[in-house]
């Protein structure tokens, strides 16, 4: 999180909302030591790809992916 002075942020609002976008963190608005706003950064929507990029060609299946798993977890209809 972080904290501004009301005064401060309006003379450096592009920097701090810069900060907050590239950081995800929320930005506290304060007047007099205290606080008067929160500025939250939207959430960003990721693909697939992106959210599993990190892992991609890690995990290792040695069955056979389209096999029924009716046996383990019985009939659902």
């Amino acid at each position: 999180m972080i904290t501004v002075s009301q005064g401060r942020l309006k003379a450096r609002m592009q920097e701090y909302f810069q900060k907050a976008e590239q950081t995800g963190e929320e930005l506290v608005v304060t007047k007099r030591n205290v606080a008067i706003f929160k500025i939250i950064p939207l959430k960003k929507k990721y693909s697939v790809n992106d959210l599993f990029a990190d892992i991609r060609g890690t995990v290792k299946y040695s069955d056979d992916l389209l096999k029924p798993e009716t046996e383990e977890w019985g009939e659902l209809c």
